[in-house]
């Protein structure tokens, strides 16, 4: 059997694109402490602290390092942001 190379192509470019455009792809090495969680803070100070300074909070999760978070920031910009959460640092992918 002989398969054709378009259907081919078509049955793998959406696999990759759908890869290449998840945002779980983009941070899943981001690593923001090793501190044990009884050393984290509570994820409410830090929901407190970015809405005094703007952000407009959609949903915190916490990952295996992180306080991950999906908001607007001051500047109206949807982002996925990581916080170590013991310092609250803002950590980049």
């Amino acid at each position: 059997m002989r398969l054709n190379k378009q259907a081919i192509f078509a049955a793998i470019v959406p696999v990759v694109f759908a890869m290449s455009s998840s945002s779980a792809w983009a941070h899943g090495d981001v690593k923001c402490t090793t501190e044990p969680k009884e050393k984290w803070r509570p994820h409410t100070e830090l929901e407190a602290k970015l809405v005094k300074e703007g952000w407009q909070i959609r949903r915190m999760e916490k990952t295996t390092s992180c306080y991950e978070v999906y908001a607007k920031d001051p500047k109206g910009k949807r982002v996925e942001a990581f916080f170590n959460p013991v310092t609250f640092e803002r950590v980049e992918e």
